[in-house]
């Protein structure tokens, strides 16, 4: 075994260890049945936190996610509401509150069906219908928006939070046009703003993370390697961010170690956009 090999064996080893950043909090992540949402679900209860885990219609994808969270020695629970309806997301709040005392992280990730298809009617401002607009701007901004609603009155009331939404570097960098996902996502950045503006004297944190082309999700399922590889090589890390990579900044932006961070838009997509 190289030197340079042993190096990186260790690196890879140290990097897997997740450390107890989260220990006690209490956390909600939306859209946290599969894909990135049940990644950081995971990452946060190995991180030492108690996570609500939150689906939609995925009941068994989200019991899964639960039973592999218990089986590693973390906490978590799933309960089914639907982010658009605030009479859901209050009484999930309110559960969470009623099982645990109080709620520390809020993850905005819940995201409504869609297809990244750059064929679609919606990559062209003269196909895209404004009924393509609405049912993201309702799924990724009301949705957004009944949550924080639904986890203030606790967070004010503890006189701490942290808030994180999610979006994606196509509001920076539109490589391909998806005009009514990239419109709702951009909406999040000012929303965040906003929100860590008001919020702030009442030790709320609010940021946005902003991810690329992740590997794997289900939404980047059929991209080859080939453009995996193609990705990498335009990065300056010259490497492709994975689910997990972004997960763990999900857990940094969650923690104590971010307290002096708010109203941010970060890109986590190894350097690939700057904004």
């Amino acid at each position: 075994m190289t030197e340079s090999t042993s190096t990186q064996n260790a690196f890879n080893k140290s990097h897997s260890v997740i450390p107890a950043l989260l220990t006690d909090k209490v956390a909600i992540v939306t859209g946290a049945s599969r894909g990135l949402g049940a990644q950081i679900a995971q990452k946060m209860a190995a991180a030492g936190a108690i996570v609500c885990v939150n689906y939609l219609n995925s009941k068994e994808a989200a019991e899964a996610v639960v039973t592999d969270i218990i089986a590693t020695g973390g906490q978590a629970f799933t309960y089914q509401a639907d982010v658009t309806e605030f009479e859901q997301v209050q009484a999930m709040a309110a559960e969470v509150i009623t099982r645990y005392g109080r709620i520390d992280i809020l993850v905005n990730n819940a995201l409504p069906s869609y297809q990244f298809n750059p064929s679609a009617a919606y990559t062209s401002i003269e196909t895209v219908k404004w009924s393509h607009f609405s049912q993201q701007m309702n799924g990724i901004v009301k949705g957004a928006v009944n949550m924080v609603k639904a986890v203030l009155p606790q967070m004010k009331a503890q006189q701490v939070g942290k808030i994180i939404n999610i979006s994606t570097n196509l509001v920076y960098n539109p490589v391909v046009t998806y005009y009514d996902y990239t419109t709702a996502k951009s909406a999040l950045i000012g929303l965040t703003r906003n929100l860590a503006s008001e919020l702030g004297q009442y030790g709320i944190r609010v940021n946005l993370l902003a991810g690329g082309l992740l590997k794997t999700t289900d939404a980047s399922s059929l991209t080859t390697e080939e453009v995996f590889d193609y990705i990498a090589t335009t990065t300056p890390l010259r490497q492709a961010t994975s689910v997990a990579d972004f997960a763990s900044s999900v857990l940094l932006m969650a923690s104590d170690l971010s307290m002096a961070i708010t109203g941010q838009s970060i890109a986590v997509d190894g350097g690939l956009t700057m904004p």
